[in-house]
């Protein structure tokens, strides 16, 4: 080894130049084993000995070794010259400024400022959409912020939200946060107690107590509106999409709803809810992806898809009308056929009835004409034996006129003889209750003109008294 190098003070060094190192000695002067110099017994597999490793490093120590004029004494150095020094060295700026203004500082700082704008641009996008629902519901605020996450529309904050989704999911299965959190709280609250009550006993003052703030944080109340609007709205996403999907709003994501509910059906019997919560997060934000990178070649596949399945559908239709067109002309043959031989059937029915009906109407006309002719002979017997019963009435009020005339001609000429000056021959006769000496003593009522009252005024009709 050289002597030790001279003292030189940094601070009265005019030129304040760097150390500068000797010369590097070739290989073989430092004693390095190479691979010329290896044998069977030792190489460079290992079985160099252990002087032959020491020899190479002092070797590289004296290769290295600082020339003594421009060693610096360690003794004399001020550490803030020291600091300046190497701080101001042209080495350390270039290093700096590669740092600070170079290529891959500049992409950094570009990459920060885009991930910075993207998800600006993705909080500004909770905005209430044009578009409505099928009822006319206006939507929600989640339901642009979503679109324009999972549309790719901000690359880096979809990508950002997707790793930490995945971590997340990943931490929930494989690190113990309840325990964890458990563990952080019995310590913070073990400390605080720990430092209140040695504080007590060794500053007759508590520690923890000594932090307590003036006035405790509360959360002010815009903020908890805010929250719980911003969580309404996000269940409300939740509960319309639901929704619109079960309705059918549309039927392609309908469709796609139920091939999802059926394949988590299968995969949740095989894989744990985690898994599943992986494949479902990676299907959500990739398939987008998948589908925007590749929207050409997709669109193309499904309008080729889309043009089969048109044309398979025509085929089906023509098909379709072909059958429906011969088995309606079977269907009007037979209908024709069966309309000829119901009218046949009609036909002779009608002649039947008629038949009958006339039958009926020939038997009605007789039965008619007989009742007709026992009517007139009845009538005509009951004519004859009214008139001879006329005939007998007649013949009896005469014989009593007869009878009533003699009684009333012998009654007048016995009035007449016994009364001769009480009545004209002009005068209509005149009674009175002495001419009937025998008869009861009852007068007319006077001022009654009715027989019948005159009847019912008299001892017969009424309670007159019986004569004396």
């Amino acid at each position: 080894m050289s002597a030790p190098p001279e003292s030189i003070n940094l601070g009265n060094n005019p030129t304040d130049a760097p150390p500068q190192l000797g010369e590097i000695p070739h290989p073989s002067e430092m004693r390095i084993p190479t691979l010329s110099s290896t044998n069977g017994t030792s190489g460079i597999n290992g079985n160099t000995s252990m002087e032959d490793a020491k020899n190479a490093v002092y070797g590289i120590f004296e290769a290295a070794r600082v020339t003594p004029s421009h060693m610096p004494d360690l003794r004399n150095i001020d550490a803030q010259s020291a600091f300046n020094t190497v701080a101001n060295h042209p080495v350390t700026q270039n290093v700096k400024d590669t740092i600070s203004s170079g290529p891959v500082a500049e992409s950094v700082k570009d990459q920060h400022a885009k991930t910075t704008s993207e998800f600006s641009n993705l909080a500004n996008s909770r905005t209430t959409p044009d578009t409505k629902a099928a009822t006319g519901q206006p939507l929600t605020h989640y339901h642009s912020f979503f679109y324009n996450l999972l549309s790719w529309e901000n690359p880096r904050a979809t990508a950002i939200s997707f790793l930490a989704t995945v971590l997340l999911i990943f931490g929930a299965r494989y690190l113990p946060a309840l325990r964890w959190s458990f563990k952080v709280l019995w310590m913070t609250l073990g400390i605080a107690a720990s430092a209140e009550v040695a504080g007590k006993l060794v500053f007759n003052q508590g520690l923890a107590s000594s932090f307590r703030p003036r006035k405790y944080y509360t959360i002010p109340r815009e903020t908890l509106e805010s929250s719980l609007e911003d969580v309404e709205q996000l269940i409300n996403f939740f509960v319309i999409e639901f929704q619109r999907v079960l309705f059918a709003e549309n039927v392609l994501a309908t469709v796609a709803a139920f091939a999802a509910a059926l394949i988590a059906h299968g995969l949740i019997m095989l894989l744990p809810f985690w898994g599943l919560s992986l494949i479902a997060v990676s299907v959500v934000y990739l398939a987008p992806l998948i589908y925007i990178s590749n929207k050409e070649l997709i669109d193309h596949h499904i309008a080729n898809a889309s043009n089969i399945a048109n044309a398979q559908a025509k085929q089906v239709q023509d098909l379709a009308g072909h059958h429906t067109a011969r088995l309606t002309e079977t269907v009007k043959a037979q209908t024709s056929t069966y309309s000829a031989k119901a009218q046949e059937y009609m036909g002779a029915a009608k002649d039947r009835t008629s038949a009958a009906v006339g039958n009926a109407k020939q038997q009605v006309n007789q039965q008619a004409n007989s009742a007709s002719d026992s009517a007139s002979a009845a009538v005509g017997n009951a004519k004859q034996q009214f008139n001879q019963q006329a005939n007998s009435a007649s013949d009896a009020i005469g014989n009593a006129k007869q009878q009533v005339n003699q009684q009333a001609n012998s009654a007048g000429s016995y009035s007449t003889s016994n009364n001769p000056f009480k009545s004209g021959p002009d005068a209509p006769p005149t009674y009175n209750s002495s001419d009937f000496p025998h008869a009861p003593k009852q007068d007319p009522v006077p001022g009654v003109a009715s027989h019948q009252e005159q009847y019912e005024k008299s001892q017969f009709g009424g309670q007159a008294q019986t004569a004396l």
